[in-house]
């Protein structure tokens, strides 16, 4: 089957849940695309096509990073969705090393926890600029001073690793609650249930509060390379982020790592299963 020839009409920004291993981070992940879908700006992304793995579905948590797309209304986005435990720190780096921004999810119920702590350690040291907050699981949580103790503590935890704790976005919610709902009733619109309103709440903060970063591309081409997969009938396939530049179809380009550097040429170039001639750092 052909791919779809990708037409660019919104700012690109690339984005990613982070946070505390079962607060909610795929749940939330599935929840955003199944809100955006209502507006046909996403294609509907349950939690077992996000953990796809079968030693996810196994474990029934998030081991490799996993990549999706929406759109809303003012912007295009690129969403990694990182896995939360401990043992899978280095993968939550890769994934955090592409974003502009990222949405840290604590669960409402149990406040930050150690990997809270972690990935937003880790997030200042790759770069990542701006986060905005989810309080996910606001359902189990019937004292409303519970929640704002919470939001206190995650205000100052992000203070603690030089983030603008008092001015970032805290938007509480229930992405269970979002997706039951949606289910429920699929022509659900906004304003018609206050658990996918807080979804889409969240989502206008994150165009709100993430700029859209100035892409370079006057400079030589650049792709940090995350992974590298063997497909038949195309050969070597190299997936990443392009920091800066521009390449296309055709183009020649290095390799350059570990061993010596090796040149090969650029025969096609997709994103979301949709096709390029050309592409810009994004």
């Amino acid at each position: 089957m052909a791919r779809e020839k990708f037409e660019r009409t919104k700012p690109h920004v690339n984005i990613g849940t982070i946070g505390h291993v079962d607060h909610g981070k795929t749940t939330l992940t599935a929840a955003i695309t199944a809100t955006l879908a209502l507006d046909g700006n996403a294609a509907v992304k349950d939690y077992s096509d996000i953990d796809g793995a079968p030693e996810e579905r196994a474990r029934g948590i998030t081991i490799n990073t996993a990549h999706v797309e929406y759109e809303t209304e003012n912007r295009h986005y690129a969403h990694v969705d990182c896995p939360g435990h401990a043992d899978y720190v280095k993968n939550m780096i890769t994934g955090a090393a592409q974003m502009d921004g990222a949405i840290l999810v604590v669960s409402a119920a149990d406040g930050p926890m150690p990997q809270t702590r972690e990935h937003i350690l880790l997030s200042k040291q790759v770069g990542v600029p701006d986060i905005v907050v989810f309080l996910n699981k606001e359902d189990q949580v019937d004292d409303e001073e519970l929640l704002e103790l919470v939001e206190l503590e995650v205000r100052e935890l992000l203070s603690a690793y030089d983030f603008p704790g008092d001015d970032i976005p805290i938007c509480p919610g229930s992405a269970l609650q979002a997706i039951e709902a949606i289910s429920s009733n699929p022509e659900t619109k906004r304003g018609d249930n206050p658990w996918v309103d807080k979804i889409y709440a969240l989502m206008d903060a994150v165009d709100e509060y993430i700029p859209t970063p100035e892409r370079d591309i006057e400079k030589t081409f650049l792709m940090a390379i995350e992974d590298v997969f063997s497909i038949t009938g195309r050969g070597t396939v190299a997936t990443g982020r392009i920091e800066r530049g521009v390449v296309k179809v055709g183009d020649t380009v290095e390799i350059v790592g570990i061993g010596d550097t090796q040149t090969t040429t650029i025969t096609g170039i997709e994103m979301f299963q949709k096709n390029f001639r050309r592409r810009v750092c994004w």
